[in-house]
Formats: structure tokens, sequence, C-alpha cells
């Protein structure tokens, strides 16, 4: 049986059983479902205003973790989030993406909304005090270290990038190296299980 007829099959198989048709499709991603961390946060805005993942419903949500003079994974990163928002079209509205500062001693508001705003006017940047960034890190087990680099630093983080149903429950993490075009079939995915 080749790879077609396969899936054909399989198909074919979850209508018989009555699965719903976004049920019969899989992520590219890692799936996480089940998963007890990444639960929320609460972290500032450029604005000052606090936010959650309560403020997000409705819309898919890609949440990175970063910081701003990163030479090469955050852009990367980001410049992807910023095709998928073209890739998704019409529904480009339904996908909000935040990036969560790990480095709040250089990332003021001010820095992270320009940051952001380079990659896309919709992308949102959040931060907190060095003990809040630890915490929220933490809660989404991701690692992050400072990197002395002669007179400065530079730091060693985390590389994925979580993925959110609308309705605010964590379900994918997005490796790295994937392309634009599978981050926006799992989004399309994840908007229609919503």
């Amino acid at each position: 049986m080749n790879r077609r007829t396969g899936l054909l099959a399989t198909g074919w198989l979850a209508a018989l059983i009555g699965l719903p048709a976004h049920a019969r499709e899989s992520f590219q991603s890692l799936d996480l479902t089940g998963a007890t961390y990444g639960r929320d946060f609460r972290l500032s805005d450029p604005d000052g205003r606090v936010r959650s993942l309560a403020d997000f419903r409705g819309q898919v949500v890609l949440l990175f973790f970063g910081f701003t003079q990163c030479p090469d994974v955050c852009p990367t990163a980001l410049a992807r989030a910023a095709q998928v928002k073209q890739l998704l079209g019409a529904q480009a509205d339904k996908l909000q993406v935040i990036f969560v500062t790990i480095d709040p001693e250089r990332d003021s508001p001010l820095v992270l909304r320009g940051y952001t705003h380079a990659f896309y006017p919709d992308f949102l940047g959040l931060r907190g005090d060095l003990q809040t960034t630890k915490q929220t890190a933490q809660d989404f087990k991701v690692f992050f270290a400072k990197v002395p680099t002669g007179s400065s630093y530079t730091m060693d983080h985390t590389a994925i990038t979580y993925a959110f149903y609308p309705r605010g429950n964590l379900r994918l993490a997005i490796r790295h190296a994937q392309s634009a075009d599978s981050v926006a079939a799992d989004v399309r995915l994840l908007l229609k299980g919503g």
C-alpha cells in the first residue's frame, strides 16, 4: 500500500467511525496534548498592561522566548512567523504572535515594540522583571542563561515556539527548523479544532 492509498484508507476509516475532519489530519509539529505546563503567563506589554493568555481567546497564539540582540535564532523564528501570517491570508487576524524577552535588562518596552513591529505590525513583545522572567520560563520549561562575551553578554536559550488553541490550551511545540508552510498548516488545524 503506498502513502496516498494509506492516507485515503485512514481518512475513510476515521469518517466511518465518526471522527470530525480536523481529527483525521495530523500536526507536523510536536504534539503536546495533555501537557501540564505552559498554562498561562502574566507579563507586561510595551504599554505597561499586564497580559495573559485569556487576552487572546479566539486566536491561535504562537509564543516564543528570546531576546532582541539575538543574532540568528530569534530573528529567524519571527521572520517565519511573519511568513505564516502571510500564508494564512484572510485568517491572519486569527493568529497572535507573542515574543517574551529573556533579557529584560536590555529589552525595554520601547526596544521590544520596535523589534517585534519590525517583523509584523501586530506582533507583541512581553516582559517581566528578572524574577518574573525566570518563573515564566520555568513554567514553560524554557531554558535560558546569560553567557559573557568580552565586555557584554549574549543569551543561550531554548529555540521552541509554542502554539495554543484559540481556547487557550497548549497544543504544539514547533521546532526551529520547521518551514513556514508546515507551521501555517498546523495553525489552520488549530483553528479548525479551536
